[in-house]
């Protein structure tokens, strides 16, 4: 009696040492596929409002007429041309604030890591956490240092076989005034995966 309880404890915790081991290798994988398209995802989806303030507005002089202060307008249109085209120039990297924890994570206390990401030549890759509340950031600060916008994502869900996945994703210009929300699509592609598709689901 005693040597089949003894039996039966072993089975029970060779079992749980089994599940635990294939849930961490599921993880692994998951973080492996996510390490790979994360950066095509940011730049697929991210907002930049350094590049998303709207042209000057003509100045009307004459309401009763109509007549507009073209040379004043002009002057003003060439100057956020020349601005514009600066910020598109600009070979400092982007930063992009990332929200700490991935939504509906299977781990909810693991952080996303960034560090595969830090030597990226275009992005500068920055936990939210780092900064006040995302409502409280000034966004009509051209000169701000707070990130250009922020990214968050959630955990990918995986189709039977693993060879393709969907994730939700959300971008915002900082300070809770403009975002977007994506479903994308990655695939497995001889051994690379990629993104497929990318559809935006809101918009605010």
């Amino acid at each position: 009696m005693k040597v089949s309880k003894f039996i039966f404890i072993i089975l029970v915790l060779l079992s749980s040492f089994g599940c635990k081991k294939k849930e961490v290798s599921e993880s692994d994988f998951e973080k492996g596929v996510m390490n790979s398209v994360f950066i095509e995802i940011v730049d697929s989806i991210y907002m930049d409002r350094r590049i998303m303030f709207p042209p000057p507005s003509p100045k009307i002089v004459d309401f009763r007429k109509n007549i507009i202060d073209t040379i004043g307008y002009h002057d003003k249109l060439k100057r956020y041309q020349i601005e514009q085209d600066s910020i598109k120039n600009d070979k400092n990297k982007i930063i992009i604030g990332v929200y700490d924890f991935v939504v509906n994570n299977k781990i909810r206390n693991n952080k996303f890591d960034l560090t595969p990401f830090k030597n990226n030549e275009k992005f500068d890759f920055q936990y939210v956490s780092k900064y006040p509340k995302e409502i409280y950031w000034d966004i009509n600060n051209k000169n701000s240092k707070m990130p250009a916008g922020t990214i968050e994502i959630s955990n990918i869900h995986f189709n039977k076989t693993k060879t393709s996945g969907t994730i939700t994703a959300s971008a915002s210009c900082g300070g809770g005034k403009c975002g977007r929300g994506f479903i994308i699509t990655i695939k497995n592609k001889a051994g690379n995966w990629h993104i497929t598709n990318v559809e935006q689901t809101w918009v605010s």
